[in-house]
């Protein structure tokens, strides 16, 4: 019951989130110099087709009139047309996202895998030469942005070297397997086609480690500072004085309560790869709606650019709420709290 009460209350809260968040990018949106309606039919287009453009996207309209008819369509599903697909957004929006969520589960799993080994591994062995090797390659993965990254891997490893695919999702000839969830992994998990899985987890090396590696970073520093710091807790003291071996107390003892700052970091950072993916989806032309935002960004198109922002947030509302949840799992301490102060 009382889960079921801060599952509501959280999700009244996020309402207001998007409502805010709706308001403030369309302000953006329509404040952004240049003329939608122009650049959407070009420069020699009659002044009364492009007027006709303005009017079908109430641009004529005073800003607050502009938002409620947005706001109206867009409780119905309805985000405008794209003015440079010519299709409606929120089919651009199911087709594209899809692949964008397949590059970001990839690197989540790489990124929290990876990161909170690394981590672990330089707290076990702390001031060590492990310990700095794993900090220095730590800085070097949070300060060097993604695109970075990507741009190395394809030189070095798609042009040079000829190891990896360096653009798409798929390789010529490869069979796609039939569309159920958008995600070509899982389609072809659930129709059988394993070759397309394999070609498709082949493709997704080079952007999917080049996006996590700045979070990989992030988590291995904050899981080693976590472990780092509960080391010197009394309890640990007591569990080594009882003659608990070390394994014990590290994997049950001293992790779980280290995860608490990761998880609530790594959470954000997952939500925060679908932004990242912009330029590292351009650099390997992989159909997602990163990439789809970003040349709408460069186009104008306002009803896309809403809806690929407003994606970004629901995105990050979900994923807090999931932290929320991991985190009273992992220390019954908050839980407990929040039960008492009722």
């Amino acid at each position: 019951m009382r889960f079921g009460i801060f599952l509501l209350k959280r999700l009244l809260h996020s309402v207001f989130v998007l409502l805010g968040l709706s308001i403030l990018i369309f302000i953006i949106a329509r404040v952004m110099p240049g003329d939608p309606a122009r650049a959407a039919l070009g420069p020699r287009a009659p002044e009364w087709a492009v007027q006709r453009v303005r009017e079908s996207m109430y641009l004529d309209k005073p800003l607050y009139a502009q938002y409620y008819y947005w706001l109206r369509d867009a409780l119905h599903g309805d985000f405008g047309e794209s003015l440079v697909t010519r299709r409606d957004v929120s089919t651009d929006v199911k087709e594209f996202l899809p692949a964008t969520m397949e590059l970001a589960l990839f690197s989540g799993v790489i990124m929290a895998v990876f990161g909170i080994l690394l981590g672990a591994i330089s707290a076990r062995y702390s001031n060590t030469w492990v310990d700095n090797v794993v900090r220095v390659g730590s800085y070097v993965g949070v300060c060097t942005p993604s695109f970075v990254f990507a741009v190395l891997f394809l030189l070095a490893f798609g042009y040079v070297l000829h190891i990896l695919p360096s653009i798409g999702r798929l390789s010529p000839g490869v069979t796609k397997p039939p569309v159920i969830t958008g995600m070509i992994i899982f389609d072809g998990l659930i129709t059988g086609n394993f070759h397309a899985v394999g070609d498709t987890l082949w493709h997704l090396i080079m952007p999917g480690v080049a996006l996590a590696l700045g979070g990989m970073s992030q988590e291995a520093r904050i899981t080693r500072s976590a472990m780092s710091d509960n080391l010197k807790k009394d309890y640990i003291a007591a569990e080594r004085a009882q003659g608990i071996p070390e394994r014990v107390i590290n994997l049950r003892y001293l992790l779980r309560p280290s995860l608490i700052p990761t998880v609530s970091i790594l959470g954000l950072d997952f939500a925060a790869l679908l932004a990242n993916a912009f330029i590292v989806e351009l650099i390997f032309n992989w159909p997602g709606v990163s990439r789809y935002g970003i040349n709408a960004m460069l186009s104008k198109d306002l009803n896309a650019i809403i809806a690929v922002i407003m994606v970004m947030g629901v995105v990050f509302i979900i994923m807090n709420i999931i932290v929320d949840i991991v985190v009273t799992f992992l220390d019954p301490r908050i839980r407990l709290g929040a039960e008492r102060s009722k």
